[in-house]
């Protein structure tokens, strides 16, 4: 009968697996006044190599609800009616390629992006989907992940007295800062630009409030904060320092508030992109990452088409395509797509077959997400599905592998451990992330 192991990884390569030498050195440490937490700190303190970043910034495009792939990147032109679906297809610039009819101008700037038609986790609900494709891990009832965005965040900083990550128009679901702390969460704008009103929150002096006084108020607000974070260490204190340090800088710094101004774009360039959520959610991502914001992340639309998913794509994605296919060609005439990795991604995509209400429903074997710029090749399909859609085909590409190939290209190591609760080293991914080269230029 096998010995169980107490629950201690009996693997050579696991972070923390103690020989009897170990627990001598433990205690020896002890004595100096270290606890197993301190161990486990310092483990985790290790160095990492960074890997040499390619990309500068990230713009992550969210579809929520979960698209489908056969009325978008990859038609199944030659499948019976059922699978096809309802609607056509055109060709694209990658010889032999389609994408769908709702996606002429994305069709033609093909040759620019990376397609991959065979992305799969298998989580068919919205709460996992949305997990895994945000924070790059399958959910854990022990753990809560912090989110891609707040991972660079952490990692990486600030430039330019601008938030290093920012999402438009809200915080998505799971994409928040997990066991990093409140610190690293994204900077919400709370308003849609595309809205004529549009202002961002926070960026603005409250009426009655001028430079002076503002100047005043920062200063007691340090000398409270001095006071109470000598009583009290804490997450939450921590939080709120880095917090109100990020406000004051948006506030008094015209580049940052400058960069928020959507405003500022020509007539013409927000007429190409789109007056509306996905055409001026795009541009304004455009310009924060032009200005120095490191990952923006923003949804658009609702793509859980259950029903007549005819007349849902005809409201939803024509508008996408404008808006990407303008984004894509903007970053690439500014020099920018070379150091900007633009994702379009969702939760999964959607069964093989139409349903009874001309619909389709979740599924997750298989589905596609597009991936452009930031070290990535450029008309390239990896990978694909079966004649009907329903499972990966040839090279499925798996959450770790998604997660450490974009972390890779921005300079961050996917397997640096970071410290969780109850101070334990946890790798940023888990699953045995390693780069797909082939997707890389």
């Amino acid at each position: 009968m096998k010995k169980a192991n107490n629950g201690w990884c009996n693997s050579p390569d696991h972070p923390w697996n103690p020989s009897r030498r170990d627990f001598l050195q433990v205690g020896a440490l002890g004595t100096l006044g270290l606890s197993m937490g301190d161990i486990f700190r310092l483990q985790a303190s290790e160095t990492y190599p960074a890997p040499k970043a390619k990309a500068q910034s990230i713009i992550h495009i969210y579809l929520p609800g979960g698209c489908a792939h056969q009325e978008t990147w990859d038609p199944k032109v030659n499948s019976p009616i059922e699978y096809k679906g309802p609607l056509g297809s055109v060709k694209t610039k990658i010889p032999g390629e389609h994408f769908s009819q709702y996606m002429q101008k994305t069709a033609q700037i093909a040759d620019k992006i990376t397609v991959v038609r065979s992305m799969t986790h298998g989580e068919a609900a919205h709460e996992r989907g949305t997990h895994n494709m945000m924070t790059g891990n399958r959910p854990s009832p022990a753990l809560e992940y912090p989110s891609l965005g707040s991972v660079v965040s952490h990692e990486l900083g600030s430039r330019k007295n601008l938030p290093p990550y920012v999402a438009i128009p809200n915080q998505s679901q799971f994409g928040g800062t997990g066991y990093l702390g409140s610190a690293f969460g994204p900077f919400s704008l709370g308003s849609d630009p595309a809205s004529g009103n549009f202002q961002v929150r926070d960026l603005k002096l409250p009426n009655g409030i001028d430079d002076n006084r503002f100047d005043k108020r920062k200063s007691m607000r340090a000398i409270v904060d001095a006071h109470f974070s000598g009583l009290e260490k804490a997450d939450a204190l921590d939080g709120m320092d880095s917090f109100y340090s990020r406000a004051y800088s948006l506030i008094s710094s015209p580049e940052a508030r400058a960069a928020f101004d959507i405003n500022k774009e020509p007539g013409k360039l927000r007429d190409a992109y789109g007056r509306n959520s996905a055409g001026q959610r795009m541009l304004l991502a455009r310009r924060l990452v032009e200005s120095g914001v490191r990952y923006v992340t923003m949804t658009y639309g609702g793509w859980d088409m259950h029903d007549n998913i005819q007349r849902s794509m005809e409201r939803t994605l024509p508008s996408f395509d404008q808006a990407y296919a303008q984004l894509i060609t903007d970053l690439d005439q500014r020099g920018l797509l070379d150091t900007t990795l633009v994702m379009v991604t969702s939760e999964f995509g959607r069964t093989p077959k139409i349903n009874r209400t001309a619909g389709r429903d979740h599924w997750a074997k298989v589905f596609s997400i597009a991936l452009a710029g930031g070290g990535m090749k450029r008309g390239y399909i990896h990978g694909s599905s079966d004649a009907t859609g329903a499972e990966p085909e040839e090279q499925p590409l798996h959450v770790a592998e998604y997660a450490a190939t974009l972390l890779t290209l921005i300079g961050i190591n996917p397997e640096k451990r970071l410290m969780s609760p109850g101070g334990r080293p946890q790798a940023i991914v888990t699953g045995g992330p390693r780069v797909e080269p082939k997707l890389l230029a």
